[in-house]
């Protein structure tokens, strides 16, 4: 196993742009790099790579991330085969250690709530714009909130229905143990065993790491009891440290190097309303 400390300092040591122009041909354009996407066919090129954030982004096919993630993507490595890539490229030396079982036990559990997270992004949007309910409640407010149906799908804003146990039942269907679903924020568990949808009837506002993986949600309730919490959040976990995240980083990173500065501002629509204005380089 490759020591977590070590694995940070390769990645620190790697240079998106000199690690993706082994396989693809950049032009440096301004402060970024920009070419044909590897991942999908185009005619106009649409994927940048902005080394200051050592990041590269596709804006034709979504496909984001880092240098390891890029050769996990396009040359079929697993994660530690591209740290080994990339340390001998920066002939960078490893020294390996056998994974301790507590450590084996967290990997297991952050790639399930990875898991976990992925499915209930899918999951939420398709309630929102495939359901009945969704569609009168979640979708009817996002757009008496001024919001176009273009900025709802890049946010990837989602609905919970108000049964109580539609993604419970869901999301035992499709493998996922109670356990790491309470971990997830998804869902709770009552004294005597019943699981309940923890953000029933509200709309989500899905919270992504700076490479696009979605980590946390934020859930705001339709409701006018006032003596229901306005918003619900994830809790933390071994993917979501929440002072260490800001809410539409994702979204608005290309525009903060564009424009060498951020606003930051105090909730999820303050965001949403920006960029729709056409002010991207906002976070909360």
């Amino acid at each position: 196993m490759i020591p977590n400390h070590l694995a940070q300092t390769i990645k620190d040591a790697a240079r998106v742009e000199e690690v993706v122009g082994h396989f693809v041909e950049l032009k440096k354009k301004g402060s970024r790099y920009l070419t044909h996407c590897p991942f999908h066919n185009e005619k106009t090129p649409s994927f940048n790579v902005t080394p200051s954030m050592g990041i590269y982004k596709c804006f034709g096919c979504g496909e984001a991330g880092d240098s390891v993630s890029f050769l996990m993507r396009h040359e079929h490595m697993n994660y530690p085969e591209a740290l080994r890539w990339l340390a001998d490229l920066y002939q960078i030396e490893i020294v390996e250690e056998e994974a301790t079982p507590e450590q084996k036990i967290e990997q297991d559990e952050r790639e399930s709530l990875a898991v976990i997270q992925a499915f209930a992004l899918r999951w939420s949007q398709e309630q929102l714009w495939e359901t009945e309910e969704g569609r009168r409640v979640g979708l009817s407010y996002f757009r008496e909130r001024g919001m176009t149906d273009e900025i709802i799908k890049e946010f990837q804003l989602g609905y919970v229905p108000e049964s109580g146990t539609a993604f419970v039942d869901k999301a035992r269907v499709e493998g996922h143990s109670d356990e790491l679903l309470v971990k997830a924020g998804w869902i709770k568990v009552n004294a005597d065993g019943r699981a309940w949808d923890f953000f029933q009837g509200r709309v989500t506002f899905p919270i992504f790491s700076l490479s696009g993986q979605a980590i946390a949600f934020g859930a705001r309730t339709l409701r006018t009891d006032k003596k229901l919490a306005k918003y619900f959040n994830s809790p933390e976990s071994l993917l979501y440290n929440k002072s260490k995240v800001l809410y539409g980083v994702y979204e608005a990173r290309k525009a903060i190097v564009k424009e060498e500065g951020c606003y930051l501002v105090e909730g999820y629509t303050d965001v949403i309303s920006l960029h729709q204005a056409g002010i991207k380089n906002v976070v909360a």
